[in-house]
């Protein structure tokens, strides 16, 4: 079947055609290491996450590209003050490379822990200074670029009196923007305000420079995936994934540096995962909407009732599209965890039940299996691959029961099939029983049953539940907060 992909470019589903048969480079702009990883970026690594295990389902030989952004990320393409690693180091009192390194390793440990594939390459700004040094050379000699006070801005309308699209990818046309900003033109460094940085100059207090020949300095944002993208993907590659808050500026700036640099569009598939609210509303750290991920796994917060294990949140996550916009909630994730573990308890069950001597019954394997296919070719539909192994699911729980019959080529068909589709394309994992959750739920009702016998003055029972458990080595400890228990 011909995998279709979504292109955020044409606005279209568009049959996947890769530069070389057979191969796929795809690159994916990674995060910027200055703070803990949020859900709203495992949700964008995860959908790449599946498009890249669909890949390889299909039989593609892909080589995943995704970066670290360690250097160079201004809020703006203002002052050393906007600088978001300068400013989390003096928050912390650390140097720029020791938060560059904490959240570095944070960002892997929150990825490892929802079951991500690592990719095949994930370069660094820092590491890739001269590439992007000579990228900027380079745009300035063809003229798509200009100094200014130490620093080297791109030349949008430069750019676009050549041919250039740019606004091609986020729909805006260029000339409205110009028109409506004219009155700020040379009230700053740039030629107009939709000119954006490839080298800034750095102030004497700015911790991270390197020299150039416009002097000491730093990369802008948009060059280094530029950079790094076509350094181990070539000039032109399939595809390019990110964030739908990344669309514009920052990739409408890809394609125009590697359009200019290159004289070839630099990607055939644009890629984009949309955004993750909660409870409703915008996740914002200044509104207080915000819940980082350990904080959702362990259950140390006040939006979920209870703790959610990483394959379930997974699961939440992939019974959405990943081009539509997802609600986090309590009652959504109490949902997912049901249809998780039931999807869990087949697969299972499935591993138990024998075949059949004769013919099978009730359930095409092969038909089954082609709509789960014709599902991940749609644009990596996830929701209908899943509701299509649900469909599974209820004809195995049926099996039990002695509705239907497989053979054994089929049960060893759809034992393969779930596997792979569950497992390796999902990405889901089986989650062991927890006796310690089950410990916590038991004492949790006898120690309600204990507080509402104090309550009622039943001294008696509360004091006889506290003292069978005393003898089971279960110590109770009331304190302000409430009761508690230690195991002796």
């Amino acid at each position: 079947m011909n995998l279709k992909i979504y292109n955020s470019l044409t606005g279209e589903k568009e049959v996947f055609k890769p530069l070389l048969d057979g191969h796929v480079g795809m690159y994916v702009c990674g995060p910027t290491v200055y703070s803990n990883v949020h859900m709203g970026n495992v949700r964008t690594f995860l959908s790449f996450d599946l498009v890249y295990r669909v890949l390889q389902y299909l039989g593609y030989k892909v080589r995943y590209v995704r970066n670290i952004t360690d250097a160079g990320h201004l809020t703006d393409d203002g002052t050393v003050e906007n600088d978001r690693f300068v400013k989390q180091s003096r928050l912390e009192k650390l140097e720029p490379m020791e938060i560059v390194q904490k959240y570095t390793v944070d960002f892997h440990n929150v990825l490892q822990l929802f079951n991500l594939l690592p990719p095949n390459i994930e370069p660094t700004a820092t590491g890739h200074i001269i590439e992007q040094l000579e990228l900027t050379k380079r745009l300035l000699a063809m003229g798509y670029a200009y100094e200014s006070n130490g620093s080297v801005y791109f030349d949008v309308r430069a750019y676009n009196e050549k041919g250039g699209n740019y606004g091609e990818l986020s729909k805006r046309n260029i000339d409205e923007l110009f028109a409506n900003t004219r009155s700020l033109d040379g009230q700053d460094e740039k030629k107009n305000p939709q000119d954006f940085a490839l080298w800034k100059k750095a102030s004497p207090e700015h911790i991270m420079k390197w020299p150039s020949p416009w002097g000491e300095g730093f990369p802008g944002w948009h060059l280094e995936c530029t950079a790094m993208s076509t350094k181990y993907l070539g000039d032109r590659f399939d595809i390019h994934g990110g964030g739908m808050d990344l669309k514009f500026p920052h990739h409408e700036c890809e394609i125009a540096q590697g359009t200019a640099c290159n004289g070839t569009a630099p990607v055939n598939y644009w890629m984009h995962a949309n955004m993750l609210t909660m409870n409703g509303q915008k996740m914002s750290k200044s509104t207080g909407n915000t819940i980082l991920p350990m904080e959702l796994v362990t259950g140390d917060n006040t939006f979920f009732e209870k703790p959610f294990h990483p394959s379930v949140v997974r699961f939440f996550f992939l019974q959405a599209h990943y081009r539509s916009v997802v609600d986090l909630s309590n009652e959504a994730l109490l949902a997912s965890e049901k249809g998780f573990q039931r999807l869990m308890e087949a697969v299972k069950l499935l591993g138990q039940l024998e075949a059949s001597s004769s013919a099978s019954e009730g359930f095409d394997v092969g038909a089954w299996h082609e709509k789960c296919v014709e599902a991940l070719t749609d644009d990596f539909n996830s929701p209908i691959l899943i509701a299509h192994l649900f469909e599974a699911v209820k004809y195995i729980f049926g099996l039990k029961e002695g509705k239907g019959k497989l053979s054994f080529e089929d049960l060893e068909a759809l034992r393969e099939h779930m596997d792979q589709l569950v497992f390796d394309v999902l990405g889901l994992q089986a989650v062991e029983e927890n006796n310690h959750s089950k410990l916590d739920a038991t004492l949790g009702v006898l120690i309600e049953l204990r507080n509402q016998a104090r309550k009622a003055k039943n001294w008696a029972l509360s004091d006889e539940i506290r003292d069978r458990l005393q003898a089971e080595g279960i110590e109770l400890k009331d304190g302000k907060n409430g009761t508690t228990y230690s195991l002796n």
